[in-house]
């Protein structure tokens, strides 16, 4: 068998608080050659891409090191004795962020996994990542079933962090597929005009302008007397003001808290809000993950977000880090605000 090396991204120092950097990883080369499938169930996965996402800030804090990072990933099956993922199948799955690597069965029922091979190719497999991955499941997910708009209302939705990858997709939906008036927050004049301009949502909001939760409030009531739905990606002053601007019979959909997961504890306490105002308001706050969206144990997530896209109804823009060495400052861009979108580091 010829040469070939397989390359991973390492965790070498543990990140308490602050931004993630360089410092922190290390890519660690082994000889791949000897990766067979050889036995029933197994396959070799060559990975195309890897994502760079908020959520893996946390397990940066604490545990032992060094140790290999996880995520989600596309990849190409290029050997296979598994009669579901034969030889040339797209593969989106939770997996170490390792280029080279042999799964098995018992490997493939503790993770999840997606097939890709019917909506995306080779060269669009970042899509995988984004509209097809866990952002637009998360996005799909949290609107429709979470917050569960009525087209026939007119429904205002809030959305924070509004330019990345699960925020613009949550509010083209909403505008294209559910007729919402959609309110999107997010940093800086640059990402602002992206929402309105590209994306669609009929206001938009720059946080870095306002310092507290009232003055983010009193910018809300300049676009609407008040919001229906509040997407949460961000936390902090921006729930605090969603929750001051939310009309009887308002639901919140909470997925992220990335303002604070840069600090040791990782935690978002609320200051101002006095929960008693939900009990004869009607309204609901509701966490939720994306994996049964992702999986397809709930609903048509990739049927229907493929169509919405080849629709035009819905995309996500992409940042793209070219190389597995650049997944460290590809990480950190989501702290700095660097990135527009899904953030992919492509390795082929």
């Amino acid at each position: 068998m010829a040469s070939r090396t397989s390359k991973t991204v390492t965790l070498t120092k543990l990140i308490p608080s602050g931004l993630p950097s360089k410092d922190h990883f290390t890519i660690v080369e082994e000889d791949a050659s000897n990766l067979v499938a050889s036995d029933d169930g197994e396959l070799i996965l060559q990975v195309i891409c890897m994502s760079a996402d908020p959520y893996l800030r946390s397990g940066c804090k604490t545990g032992e090191v060094p140790r290999p990072m996880s995520g989600f990933v596309v990849g190409k099956v290029i050997e296979s004795k598994n009669c579901a993922w034969p030889v040339d199948s797209l593969m989106g799955a939770a997996l170490p962020f390792t280029s080279i690597q042999k799964l098995n069965d018992i490997v493939l029922k503790k993770t999840i996994t997606w097939n890709l091979t019917d909506y995306v190719t080779e060269e669009n497999a970042t899509l995988g990542l984004g509209v097809l991955g866990m952002p637009g499941a998360t996005a799909y997910g949290g609107l429709i079933d979470v917050l569960r708009p009525d087209k026939k209302k007119n429904e205002t939705l809030f959305v924070s962090s509004a330019a990345g990858a699960v925020g613009s997709m949550v509010g083209q939906l909403a505008k294209n597929v559910f007729n919402c008036t959609v309110i999107g927050s997010c940093g800086g004049e640059t990402k602002t005009t992206l929402i309105t301009e590209k994306f669609g949502f009929d206001h938009s909001i720059d946080y870095k302008t306002v310092s507290t939760s009232a003055d983010l409030a009193a910018k809300i009531k300049e676009c609407s007397d008040g919001i229906d739905m509040y997407f949460e990606n961000v936390g902090g002053m921006h729930f605090e003001a969603a929750m001051s601007t939310l009309r009887p019979h308002g639901r919140i959909a909470v997925c992220g808290c990335i303002s604070r997961y840069n600090d040791a504890s990782g935690t978002a306490p609320l200051n101002t809000i006095d929960i008693s105002q939900m009990i004869y308001t009607f309204q609901r706050v509701e966490g939720f993950v994306c994996m049964p969206y992702l999986s397809g144990a709930k609903m048509n997530f990739l049927k229907d977000m493929s169509e919405w896209h080849k629709e035009m109804k819905v995309g996500c823009e992409q940042c793209f880090y070219d190389g597995i060495e650049e997944w460290p400052t590809a990480f950190q861009a989501l702290f700095t605000g660097a990135n527009v979108g899904k953030v992919c580091v492509r390795l082929l």
